[in-house]
């Protein structure tokens, strides 16, 4: 990583939020200027336009990942959640958020491993390297041997991180609310505290340590995925151990062909309809900094447990429901589960029903659409995402009616969309049908489930 990345994780509560405000204070002064001018361009500005710019979003960008932690965490969620929503060059702006942050300089990181693991813990290694892999918003990754010639990746985690959590969530909720950038009546309360309990888990590294030998044993069976195992003897709260694993970002696969590509998103998919309908439990986060794929043999290697979590059995019990109407192709039955389980809202469906209607008609649709041939699902085509955008655009102008669905299931459809938006990126054809007949049988039931139905 380039030198002048190095920044000191600032800890205390009222230098984040001054970190905040200097922040929040640019954008002002950006949109303003951009604001006079349009004005003197004989344009009438608007809002989003004036916030929206890239030059806001590397202000935004560049303050979060000097900030790191739960702000940076919320910038990620927001970077990865807009897809194929934001102008191209914004969302390659905030796509920095996924998978870089500042670092530590030397003598802070040294200063968490003594406190991890004490003065002498570079007796340990053969060797440690002290320029970090990866940084990311809760911690830094660096490459290390251990003295028995074990290769590890060591997840340490920014000094105050967790301890910060509580305080970013306060301040970042402040500024959404004194900015008018989301309506009065919009009720964020149990969205931020399901956010707050997250990030407080993902900041408790004995806790990934577990979710990760879970999965180890969940994924015990399954060829295609490899991950990597703690080192238990080192594990700490504040500093992870794991075997290295060699792969290149999942995102190259874009370069290969369409047989590795299908296969790879095939896979990703089935792995989230097993974590909903088989495991009860899924790795929330779909960061693609969290996956990597082996070109030798195939395999994705799964890298990032923090997010991982039960899935209540009422949200598997949504889930089922949607993709039962959605396999039906039945639209008014796709529309009543989709208001009562809380996706959209009665006053939603009352001042927005035509265009949710049409939303609807899309994606059934595309499902029709991939029963034909050999039953698959076309994620390269781009003009159903466009068509969805479109059709979505008055529901999203319509502040009034903004509505936050049950937090279980805005973090689970996180996990599906972020899916779904990497498979549009590699151009993916997977038999989504047959897949979800496989792990899901009762939403096809009675509903038919395509040419590959699996017994």
């Amino acid at each position: 990583m380039a030198e002048e990345r190095y920044s000191k994780v600032p800890q205390a509560r009222l230098a984040r939020l001054a970190a905040l405000g200097q922040m929040a204070g640019g954008v002002a002064a950006g949109a303003l200027g951009e604001g006079m001018r349009q004005l003197a361009r004989g344009e009438r500005p608007r809002i989003p336009d004036l916030l929206l710019t890239p030059v806001n979003m590397r202000r935004v960008t560049d303050q979060l990942s000097r900030m790191r932690g739960a702000a940076m965490k919320l910038g990620q969620m927001i970077s990865l959640d807009a897809g194929d929503v934001l102008p191209a060059e914004l969302t390659a702006i905030l796509a920095q958020l996924r998978d870089s942050a500042h670092v530590m300089p030397p003598r802070q990181l040294d200063q968490v491993l003594v406190g991890a693991w004490g003065p002498a813990w570079r007796s340990r290694f053969q060797q440690f390297d002290v320029r970090p892999i990866a940084a990311a918003s809760i911690g830094q990754v660096h490459r290390a041997r251990l003295r028995s010639g074990r290769e590890l990746a060591i997840k340490v985690q920014y000094p105050g991180v967790a301890a910060s959590i509580d305080a970013d969530i306060d301040n970042v909720a402040a500024l959404l609310r004194y900015s008018g950038l989301l309506p009065a009546g919009l009720d964020i309360a149990p969205l931020l505290a399901e956010a707050r309990r997250q990030l407080h888990e993902e900041a408790d590294y004995l806790r990934e340590a577990e979710q990760m030998r879970r999965y180890r044993v969940l994924l015990a069976d399954d060829p295609r995925f490899a991950l990597p195992e703690p080192v238990d003897d080192l594990v700490a709260p504040t500093v992870l151990p794991m075997d290295f694993l060699s792969g290149a970002p999942i995102e190259s696969l874009s370069d290969e062909s369409q047989a590795r590509r299908d296969a790879a998103c095939g896979a990703l998919l089935e792995l989230v309809l097993r974590e909903l309908f088989v495991f009860g439990y899924m790795q929330t986060d779909p960061n693609f900094a969290n996956f990597k794929w082996r070109k030798e043999d195939g395999r994705i290697l799964l890298l990032d447990f923090g997010a991982a979590r039960p899935i209540p059995p009422e949200t598997a019990a949504a889930y089922r429901d949607l993709l039962s109407a959605g396999l039906a192709e039945d639209r008014d039955a796709l529309q009543d589960v989709l208001l009562r389980y809380g996706f959209v809202s009665e006053a939603q469906m009352r001042r927005n029903g035509p265009a949710l209607a049409e939303m609807v008609g899309i994606v059934l649709a595309h499902v029709g659409r991939s029963r034909g041939g050999a039953g698959l699902f076309d994620f390269a085509e781009r003009g159903f995402v466009g068509a969805l955008r479109d059709a979505a655009a008055p529901v999203v102008a319509d502040r009034a009616s903004w509505h936050v669905p049950p937090v279980q299931t805005l973090f689970v459809q996180r996990k599906i969309s972020g899916t779904a938006l990497l498979c549009v990126r590699m151009r993916a054809r997977v038999p989504l049908v047959t897949l979800a007949a496989r792990h899901a049988p009762q939403a096809c039931d009675p509903a038919p489930c395509g040419p590959e139905t699996v017994a």
